[in-house]
């Protein structure tokens, strides 16, 4: 079993193992034709559940074509243009040789005794992410394994910086568009089920300022504690940009830290047409950034930025072991000390591999190339007598509605687009997302790849159409 073992002796079968691998996915990548084969749950499982693990095939080849079966041929090919579900972007070259290196390796980036040049090449991809930030010459930061973790250890600060005397007396704020993270996060953090208090928003579903500084008052009046206000660039449902610098003023008017939840338009960091529409990120305490979804990065690749490096030290715990008090004043850099994960993946490297390939504008170009490719398709869907489009996009997320001419039912409207969002998926020719706004059912493209046309957008939406009138004209046949 020594044979598997990656090591000096066993290179040449490492090079062909992960070459016969390699081939197998890119050529799948070359014949995919559809983002999805449209397979179901009950099809699917019992192959999966018939491989008994205690068998090993003893061969790779073996291996990678079971895996053809019970993986490949049905995976979800998010790189095809007419996937439009979910916040999944096609990923680029250099990060996927990236990922190959530094699985191969397997650095972790606790410590310096484990890392070394990762631990340096981590830390000046964060100086670089907050100097594009702004946030100033004290800031710093940590990857993270996404969003959810990243704002989590953000409010983990906000809370012991806030020192109120009892957790029952914080509050958090955050808009009715914001990420359900930070629910999670504030219940995890030991706050009360009353702790988030939740904005409303306007019709461009940002966070409504006026309300904000309502309840920011009604907090104090009320002689709570304002423990953090989370403003979102970039909503997961519709791609808002919440007003920053109103935002920013009012934290300060009443010493309230201020998170930025920029998961998804962290993407306008590196933009080379749009940067403006986030300003005001640079006066946040800390910013949450997802390179997985607008830098192009494979997941996971994801960190927490703070203005104050200081308010890091939140997240230190020394073991004698691992990272000894001592080594803090022998300026040894263990990046354990700043995160609330210990063993942790190099995925910097794969950001680092990016950069160092394409330069910033090449990523903020690609991104540019979806926002302008949405603002496309809001107008298709404006002009489009069969739909209703909620929001003018800030992003590239486009959230709409089949209108039938015929039906005034709003729940049978509601069936029809549900229903039409399921057919699609299991036809396999396209993958949209769905969400509600209001009581309604809404369909929803999150456009983050730069080869989708309009031609693609028009053709899903020609095939939603069909398919919702195709349920209705069949509940109307049962009707009668």
């Amino acid at each position: 079993m020594r044979s598997h073992l990656l090591n000096d002796s066993t290179a040449e079968h490492y090079r062909r193992s992960v070459t016969e691998g390699i081939e197998r996915v890119a050529a799948k990548l070359a014949a995919t034709d559809r983002p999805f084969t449209g397979i179901s749950v009950d099809a699917l499982a019992p192959r999966i559940d018939g491989i008994d693990l205690d068998r090993p095939l003893h061969d790779t080849a073996a291996v990678l074509d079971e895996l053809e079966e019970v993986y490949l041929r049905d995976a979800v090919y998010f790189h095809h243009p007419r996937y439009l579900a979910h916040l999944n972007c096609p990923v680029v070259i250099p990060a996927v040789l990236g990922e190959a290196v530094l699985s191969a390796i397997n650095s972790s980036l606790d410590t310096w005794d484990q890392s070394a040049g990762g631990t340096l090449i981590e830390r000046k991809l964060i100086g670089w992410t907050t100097e594009r930030i702004g946030l100033g010459p004290a800031a710093d930061g940590v990857f993270t394994s996404g969003g959810t973790q990243s704002n989590l250890q953000a409010l983990l600060l906000a809370r012991e910086e806030a020192k109120a005397e009892s957790l029952a007396d914080l509050r958090v704020f955050a808009s009715e568009a914001s990420h359900f993270s930070v629910k999670k996060s504030a219940k995890l953090l030991g706050l009360g089920p009353d702790a988030v208090v939740s904005v409303p928003v306007d019709h461009d579903q940002r966070m409504q300022t006026v309300a904000l500084a309502r309840e920011l008052a009604r907090c104090a009046q009320d002689g709570l504690v304002p423990m953090a206000v989370v403003a979102t660039a970039g909503t997961t449902d519709f791609g808002s940009i919440d007003p920053l610098p109103e935002i920013a003023e009012l934290c300060a008017q009443y010493d309230t830290w201020m998170h930025v939840d920029a998961a998804y338009g962290c993407g306008l960091l590196a933009s080379v047409k749009y940067r403006d529409r986030i300003d005001g990120i640079e006066r946040a305490d800390s910013v949450t950034v997802d390179y997985h979804k607008s830098f192009f990065q494979p997941v996971s690749s994801s960190a927490v930025l703070v203005r104050d490096s200081a308010t890091l030290r939140h997240a230190t715990y020394h073991a004698e072991y691992l990272n000894p008090r001592r080594m803090v004043t022998e300026r040894i850099p263990n990046q354990v000390d700043k995160s609330l994960q210990t063993t942790r993946r190099f995925d910097a490297l794969k950001l680092w591999m990016t950069l160092r390939t394409m330069g910033a504008d090449g990523i903020g170009q690609l991104f540019d190339e979806v926002c302008d490719l949405t603002a496309e398709g809001w107008r298709l869907l404006a002009a489009d007598p069969r739909f209703d489009v909620v929001v003018r996009p800030s992003l590239s997320t486009l959230v709409f509605r089949y209108i039938p001419a015929a039906v005034t039912d709003p729940s049978e409207i509601d069936r029809a687009n549900l229903y039409a969002r399921k057919a699609l998926f299991a036809s396999g020719d396209a993958v949209v997302a769905g969400t509600k706004v209001g009581a309604r059912h809404y369909l929803k493209f999150t456009l983050l790849n730069p080869e989708t046309t309009t031609d693609d957008l028009t053709a899903v939406l020609d095939l939603i159409a069909g398919h919702a009138e195709q349920y209705l004209g069949e509940s109307l046949d049962r009707a009668c």
